[in-house]
């Protein structure tokens, strides 16, 4: 690792990886965290709980398809669901930079109160913070969500075999490509939205009706769908192929990935969701996750298989094959 921390280290590709298992394993490792899930899930007297936290530097604040306000309630909901938790509770911290203006609050508020209350948790705490211009990019959002887990869901890395499909609930790097265009001020006329949206209304009938189905769930954001799927490969001796024509990418982003030599595949998401599933309940899961509205263009996107090991593999149109690979360096910092 470098003497220094970089950009980099913020991607959620390699270096992150790096810094975590270097450091923050290194004197925090326990059972719980090393498990290394979206959040922490642990029985408590009644049952089993789960509980994450995060934090939102994104620039711009303000975004086609929300702001940083929405983002954290979503990023923190979705954290949640993956981990198969009902979410219930949410904590907010605010970093707030001498000179926002007191509107821009206040439509932050709004949105993170909307999505709240579409995701059905409440926010019951916080903190407010002020510092002097300069110390902080306008505004930093940190947040804590806790929800319950049923006790029929087991969801882990370790539950994962060979024959399994992938399963992803729509297209690809939409919230990058937002986010890009934004904060570029590119002249590209185009109607990207950022993904933006809390999933669990969209997970929680998967969970009911396709329990012992879902091997295991990851929301791909930083460092994209690739990185992700390396993340929950890793370490179980198995490999996953996906379909390079069944990726589902939006043309309008795919066209500017293309004009400034990106990778969708590695662009953030933030109202997605990877699952792993029982292949005899794969098409299943797809159906009735294209009953919900953030789950309308889901498809299976690829199979699990014991021909290699740890590796994430492309079967491209051309008939070839290729590795692919953790994301190495950062495509856009401050992405969320």
């Amino acid at each position: 690792m470098s003497d220094s921390i970089t950009l980099a280290h913020g991607s959620g590709g390699k270096l992150t990886r790096r810094l975590i298992n270097d450091i923050f394993y290194k004197y925090f490792g326990n059972d719980l965290l090393l498990e290394g899930g979206d959040s922490a899930v642990f029985n408590i007297d009644n049952g089993k709980m789960a509980f994450t936290t995060d934090s939102y530097v994104i620039s711009p604040i303000f975004f086609k398809g929300g702001n940083i306000g929405k983002l954290a309630v979503c990023g923190t909901v979705n954290d949640l669901t993956v981990s198969g938790a009902c979410p219930k509770y949410l904590s907010c911290g605010f970093i707030i930079e001498e000179g926002l203006r007191l509107q821009e609050l206040e439509m932050i508020a709004e949105a993170m109160a909307e999505t709240a209350k579409e995701a059905g948790i409440v926010i019951v705490t916080g903190d407010t913070k002020v510092v002097q211009k300069g110390c902080a990019d306008r505004i930093f959002i940190n947040t804590a969500g806790i929800g319950m887990v049923q006790d029929y869901v087991n969801l882990s890395v370790k539950n994962i075999r060979a024959g399994d499909k992938v399963i992803l609930s729509g297209t690809m790097g939409d919230h990058g490509t937002a986010i890009l265009l934004e904060r570029e001020n590119l002249k590209v006329q185009s109607n990207i939205l950022s993904d933006c949206a809390p999933l669990n209304s969209m997970i929680e009938p998967v969970l009911k009706k396709y329990t012992h189905a879902v091997r295991v769930m990851r929301d791909p954001t930083r460092g994209g769908v690739a990185t992700a799927l390396n993340e929950l490969i890793a370490g179980t001796g198995l490999s996953i192929t996906l379909k390079e024509n069944f990726l589902p990418v939006r043309e309008e982003v795919r066209g500017v990935c293309e004009m400034l030599g990106m990778n969708p595949m590695y662009m953030a998401n933030e109202g997605k969701v990877l699952i792993i599933a029982d292949s005899a309940q794969a098409d299943n899961i797809v159906e009735t996750m294209k009953e919900n509205p953030y789950g309308k263009d889901a498809v299976i996107i690829g199979t699990v298989s014991d021909t290699f090991s740890d590796k994430v593999l492309l079967s491209t149109a051309a008939g070839g094959s290729r590795i692919i690979d953790m994301l190495t360096g950062d495509q856009l910092p401050r992405i969320c």
